[in-house]
């Protein structure tokens, strides 16, 4: 619980600047929002929306651009980034879960669409295990899932690689390391990101009958699954 309650106020702290922080901290962050919404197919209309993690929303507004008329239920474990989907989201027909996601009730047969930018990989693979079969039934037959994060175990050869060029990038636009020493330990502490072949595995292994990356560079990567 303690640690739960620390990646909590974590978000509360990052809050007011998370858009900037988000763009200038993890690269192509635009693009791989960008494409839980490009990805969907064009007759797809889905009437119940949930946003597993919805930080401040972002997700949540390019999605009601294109489907203004869908209930939206948005999901995370900081009142910080919930208060500020309030007010971004005032008047519009959006529900607010304050919850992290092992102690959320998910409806079954429920929802048309479920989308997560950068938010599974606070849950380690044990974890993404056991919430992969509760999405699936959660979603209506032909529902889909979309899902936006770093995809690369920590143990990964590849991994070492990869911290070393984000940090580069980082850096570049923070140039005094400040940015960086508090996003490593951030990292260190709190992120468990996991390959995509194993994610693959494990969807198709909770009932998901396709899995599609959509956009990907190296290990920044946006997939589809559908039920």
């Amino acid at each position: 619980m303690q640690i739960k309650e620390t990646l909590a106020a974590e978000f509360d702290r990052f809050s007011d600047n998370y858009t900037e922080d988000m763009i200038r901290c993890v690269p192509h962050y635009l693009r791989l929002l960008s494409s839980l919404g490009d990805s969907l197919p064009g007759d797809f209309s889905p009437s119940r929306v949930l946003d597993l993690g919805c930080g401040n929303g972002n997700v949540t507004a390019l999605l009601l651009e294109r489907f203004p008329d869908a209930e939206y239920t948005l999901l995370d474990a900081s009142p910080d980034m919930l208060e500020l989907c309030r007010d971004r989201f005032s008047g519009e027909n959006v529900t607010y879960t304050r919850s992290y996601f092992r102690d959320y009730t998910f409806p079954e047969n429920y929802f048309d669409l479920i989308t997560a930018c950068f938010s599974l990989h606070h849950s380690d693979g044990e974890e993404k295990q056991w919430i992969f079969p509760l999405l699936h039934k959660a979603l209506k037959q032909g529902g889909i899932f979309t899902c936006s994060d770093l995809m690369i175990n920590k143990g990964a050869a590849e991994h070492e690689g990869l911290v070393r060029d984000w940090e580069a990038f980082v850096n570049a636009n923070h140039p005094d390391g400040e940015k960086w020493a508090w996003l490593a330990e951030h990292y260190e502490a709190y992120d468990r990101p996991d390959d995509y072949v194993d994610q693959e595995a494990w969807l198709l292994s909770a009932g998901f009958r396709a899995v599609e990356v959509k956009w990907r560079e190296g290990y920044w990567m946006h997939f589809v699954a559908g039920k």
